[in-house]
């Protein structure tokens, strides 16, 4: 039985295009969101209003940008957001974006 293995850039590849694209779609930013108080969680843990495997195909887009890890156990996988290696290659990126998403709440009034 082969076990397949997540891959995820190196913080040095990362770059703000590929990042930024990632967090363009509202289903990803929420997840990131979700996963921005800075515990792993388990792919059950996390909730979007799509199939399990646009949920899959989203988190992925999200670790090949270099936004989240995936870790596998057993037949179990893991994802937390790598806020440690996107500020190091982009500081202040990740907190502006979470603190301006956390002001787009419904439509504009005026």
């Amino acid at each position: 039985m082969t076990v397949k293995t997540a891959q995820h850039p190196d913080t040095a590849d990362l770059t703000l295009t590929s990042v930024l694209a990632a967090l363009a779609d509202p289903i990803r930013m929420h997840l990131v969101q979700t996963l921005a108080d800075g515990r792993e969680k388990a792919w059950s843990e996390l909730s979007a209003p799509v199939a399990k495997s646009t949920l899959s195909h989203h988190l992925k887009v999200l670790r090949s940008a270099g936004v989240t890890r995936t870790r596998q156990e057993g037949t179990r996988c893991f994802v937390r957001l790598r806020s440690d290696d996107l500020d190091e290659r982009f500081p202040g990126v990740l907190p502006s974006v979470l603190a301006a998403a956390t002001h787009v709440a419904g439509p504009r009034q005026g």
